[in-house]
């Protein structure tokens, strides 16, 4: 009889465990996006809180600069913009409630290196590195945390 008793105590603890994880799982960003899809990745059509998220405009010391923005989906919001070479000036807002996310460009995979990058961005923070750029061609970025998701984007410079 003790061990009928036993194992019938660890069917609903094994039960309950199964289903927390489930819920966790769910609340990873498997809802849909602003798209419709699922969320995340390059390409996804998620509306910026700024409209001039991604606009470049040229500050008066003569340097660059761009927002984008990173909510609770995997995305950039835009995942894509365009510098002229120069120094530029890009600030990472993050629009998320609840995901914390980080921002650097893709060792290796650009023109150029660029080692500036935001180690980690609470939800709500914003924050700007700056950075000079003069090969021209397709600088990819990523989210690092949320990468395998397809939180990255492309700064592509022209000229």
């Amino acid at each position: 009889m003790r061990g009928t008793r036993g194992r019938a105590g660890r069917v609903p603890a094994l039960l309950g465990g199964v289903l927390l994880t489930a819920g966790l799982l769910a609340g990873c960003g498997t809802g849909g996006g602003a798209d419709g899809g699922t969320g995340g990745g390059a390409g996804a059509s998620a509306q910026p809180s700024d409209p001039s998220a991604g606009t470049v405009t040229t500050a008066p010391d003569g340097v660059q600069e761009v927002t984008i923005e990173t909510p609770d989906d995997y995305v950039f919001v835009p995942d894509a913009f365009t510098v002229a070479p120069g120094r530029v000036r890009l600030t990472v807002t993050s629009t998320a409630e609840q995901m914390t996310h980080n921002f650097r460009f893709r060792p290796g995979a650009g023109p150029e290196e660029i080692a500036e990058e935001i180690p980690i961005l609470a939800p709500g923070e914003s924050r700007t590195i700056e950075f000079e750029v003069t090969a021209s061609g397709d600088h990819p970025f990523d989210c690092t945390f949320h990468a395998q998701l397809g939180q990255s984007g492309v700064m592509t410079v022209s000229g």
